[in-house]
């Protein structure tokens, strides 16, 4: 499928979730609240880490998928723990659809609305997902509007865990954007070392969970080159509100 009848199909597909369900496609609720059939609570005590409380490397990834967040817990912070957590699978929790139409191509997507990104192989079968935030409406330092490009790009460059803006925070630049891979500009999907919270906070770059981040640039996406006639893995920025879309081919 081209991707321009991804971006409708994929719309669509948003347009019919339920505002804090997760997709009907999948049987977990992902925004559901706390004390729920599928999910209970729990308040974070003083000295609680992610660690402390999650020692299982896989348990802990689920637990923060759900929750959106991978940084710094404080007292008193309500966490969403699924009740099936041991038998628990990441892409049970996803907000994307597991299958899509076959888009004949690596594809990764970024919903603003969903706060999260998804990776879908040449067949449509949902590879792995997890949060990520976009840029914020605003930004007083840059006095211009932020929010992410829409649309569809590819990846033009990535970088390594050294890679570092050239130009923020001004005047210098030097703020950490580690496995950044640019679709647009200066506009970049990478890694968020301060970690990821449900809020769109950037200059219009995309941020991840590092360990998404380093998965995504070594693991799953191609930069330009000779034998993809230097046609980097498709990217797909979904609107944050209805509105015209910029498409590179």
């Amino acid at each position: 499928m081209p991707i321009k009848g991804m971006l409708i199909f994929l719309l669509m597909t948003t347009m019919m979730l339920p505002p804090l369900v997760a997709n009907a496609g999948n049987s977990k609720a992902f925004y559901a609240d706390c004390d729920t059939e599928a999910f209970t609570c729990m308040r974070v005590k003083r000295g609680q880490s992610w660690e402390s409380l999650f020692p299982d490397d896989r348990d802990r990834e689920i637990v923060m998928r759900i929750n959106h967040r991978n940084g710094r817990l404080w007292t008193g912070l309500r966490i969403k723990v699924p009740r099936d957590l041991a038998t628990a699978d990441i892409l049970d929790y996803s907000p994307f659809p597991h299958q899509i139409e076959p888009p004949q191509e690596k594809l990764v997507v970024f919903d603003p609305k969903r706060y999260a990104w998804a990776a879908y192989d040449p067949d449509g079968t949902l590879v792995r997902w997890g949060p990520a935030t976009g840029g914020k409406a605003w930004c007083s330092d840059t006095n211009e509007a932020c929010r992410t490009t829409s649309g569809r790009f590819r990846i033009f460059i990535s970088g390594t865990s050294k890679c570092v803006s050239s130009k923020l925070p001004l005047p210098d630049g030097g703020a950490p954007m580690p496995y950044c891979m640019f679709f647009k500009g200066g506009e970049a999907l990478h890694g968020s070392p301060g970690g990821v919270r449900r809020e769109h906070a950037s200059h219009g770059c995309v941020r991840m969970f590092v360990s998404d981040a380093e998965w995504m640039r070594y693991d799953f996406i191609d930069p330009p080159e000779e034998y993809n006639d230097y046609r980097g893995t498709a990217v797909l920025v979904l609107p944050y509100s209805p509105e015209k879309q910029t498409e590179t081919s």
